[in-house]
């Protein structure tokens, strides 16, 4: 199945193209060299203008990319002597996200994200990264243990969203998830947040209280996704590109808002092109924050992350008479 995205199509048809040139060069000795020239040039060109010029809908496609690095892809990455840790101590143990202990920068940390799979059976398996509340819960369980011990936490973002089944509200979902916002507002060790793909809603808010918060470049970032969005509050699923537009939902319009601290960059096409260059480069971004916020004492820590979180947004107060 291709995973190429519609509005890269003519980029892709014209590499096409210039590898069937070059083929045909190399079969029949036929000297293509010019046109071949001619015709990477015009790709190049025509890179830069479709991911220079990415729309938010754009943008929402690039961060569900099949290719784009996992969450375990990155603690492969960004930690050594990880353990994986399993369960809630309730219910079970949810595949949607994992977590343990390991190493940045030679600190022992407590690393935590949502979990999606490469293809349809580890989909199913990890239920497309959308976490139940025994997802939550075992998130809570290893962050109070990394407090226990000191250790600093990082938490990985992908998610559209934390299931919203039947049995997710049974168990109560919006209670597993409000309980992580108020551990995390007062957990007493660093708190590092990248979102790496999707950031949908709750689910993905379950994990994204921290001192500092990330996002790659071509990730998103929003209440409700622009497909929820747009069958909800337009009435009308086909309009998700507009849905995009207006929730302001990419990693330039968080940071000119304030929510993020910084945008890690990725390479032209997105971070399923070059996954190992993108990784490098989380690493290197969470393993200065880790370093950097863990010189800061507790409580210093702590009135800082009440103070970034209680000076987000703007209100006026008005009296009635």
């Amino acid at each position: 199945m291709s995973t190429d995205l519609q509005f890269e199509r003519p980029l892709l048809e014209l590499r096409a193209k210039i590898d069937e040139l070059k083929k045909f060069t190399e079969e029949k000795g036929i000297d293509f060299s010019e046109e071949v020239e001619k015709l990477e040039d015009k790709a190049q060109e025509l890179e830069k203008t479709i991911y220079g010029e990415l729309k938010p809908m754009q943008r929402v496609q690039m961060s569900k990319h099949a290719g784009r690095p996992t969450t375990l892809d990155y603690i492969r990455g960004l930690t050594t002597e990880f353990i994986e840790l399993h369960g809630d101590r309730n219910f079970r143990d949810d595949p949607a996200l994992v977590g343990g202990i390991g190493r940045i920068a030679g600190l022992p940390v407590t690393i935590l994200g949502h979990q999606k799979g490469r293809n349809t059976k580890e989909n199913v398996f990890r239920n497309w990264g959308s976490a139940y509340p025994e997802g939550y819960r075992k998130a809570m369980r290893l962050m109070k243990q990394a407090e226990k011990f000191g250790r600093p936490v990082v938490c990985l973002i992908d998610t559209a969203g934390a299931y919203p089944g039947a049995a997710a509200e049974e168990r109560g979902q919006a209670e597993a998830i409000a309980t992580n916002l108020i551990t995390m507002a007062g957990l007493r060790v660093p708190i590092v947040c990248v979102v790496t793909g999707e950031g949908g809603s709750g689910g993905a808010l379950g994990l994204g209280i921290g001192d500092r918060v990330y996002m790659l470049e071509n990730a998103y970032y929003s209440v409700i996704s622009p497909e929820g969005a747009a069958a909800i509050l337009l009435r009308d699923a086909s309009q998700a590109a507009r849905a995009a537009d207006l929730l302001k939902l990419t990693s330039n319009d968080l940071l000119e808002f304030g929510i993020i601290d910084d945008i890690i960059k990725e390479p032209l096409g997105g971070a399923h092109r070059d996954p190992d260059n993108v990784i490098a480069g989380v690493k290197q971004v969470v393993s200065n924050t880790v370093v950097e916020l863990s010189k800061i004492p507790v409580d210093t820590l702590l009135q800082m992350r009440y103070d970034k979180y209680r000076s987000m947004g703007h209100f006026t107060e008005t009296t009635i008479e």
